[in-house]
């Protein structure tokens, strides 16, 4: 089922994916010119905060966790990227360090395309370069949206609110009327709703108790979107 209509969904989703389809076949091949494939097992890390960044990765199968990590070591999942979405391009624009880590939720491809062919077709393009000056706005947007919403919400809306976003990423591989299931563990799940996990496991036994969503170990599956959409109380 769409979320059109009931929950605005593009509030939490950067636009990356987007970016490339404005270059032209030849600017295209240029881009990926340099390009290497870079298979990466489940739970491994792609790039550390702090590191110098050689270049930035373009997602061709998999999830993402863009991720924070404080002093204790507890994470703050930022953002989950998706296939056709652009990860590590802010520190090579900004030609700063990393701000945050990333590493994969599942077993996932990328590309990783070399700062120095990035920067060309920026020079060369216009065009990109004005698509990804939008993208950058609208991460913008999706990140003051997230503040605002989760220094406000309850636990269950907060929860309820993660559970619709992963549900739109996990989407995304599937089959138009095809319900995904979240293989996600509880850990990150608590980390990007920013609840304890045992909260979370405490409100996913509600939530299944209700009739909303359904496990089997570590996946979840929306039963009620409507009724999900209902309990996050996003207006």
């Amino acid at each position: 089922m769409s979320l059109t209509g009931i929950f605005p969904i593009d509030r939490w989703n950067f636009t990356t994916k987007s970016v490339l389809n404005v270059l032209s076949e030849d600017e295209y091949a240029s881009l990926f010119s340099h390009q290497s494939s870079q298979q990466f097992g489940k739970g491994e890390v792609v790039f550390r905060e702090g590191t110098v960044p050689a270049g930035i990765f373009i997602i061709r199968k998999g999830k993402i966790k863009k991720y924070k990590t404080d002093r204790e070591g507890r994470e703050q999942i930022v953002y989950v990227a998706g296939e056709g979405e652009l990860i590590g391009y802010h520190a090579v624009l900004s030609e700063e360090r990393y701000p945050d880590s990333a590493a994969t939720l599942e077993q996932s491809l990328l590309s990783f395309i070399p700062r120095e062919d990035f920067l060309a077709i920026l020079q060369r393009s216009p065009d990109f370069c004005h698509r990804l000056l939008k993208a950058l706005s609208h991460e913008f947007t999706v990140f003051a949206n997230s503040l605002s919403v989760f220094a406000q919400r309850t636990a269950h809306e907060r929860l309820a609110i993660t559970l619709i976003v992963l549900r739109e990423k996990f989407k995304e591989d599937r089959l138009m009327d095809e319900e995904p299931t979240l293989n996600i563990s509880r850990a990150d799940l608590a980390n990007m709703a920013g609840i304890a996990t045992d909260n979370v496991i405490r409100l996913l036994k509600e939530l299944k108790s209700e009739g909303i969503i359904e496990t089997d170990g570590r996946k979840i599956r929306v039963i009620d979107i409507n009724l999900l959409v209902k309990r996050s109380n996003y207006r």
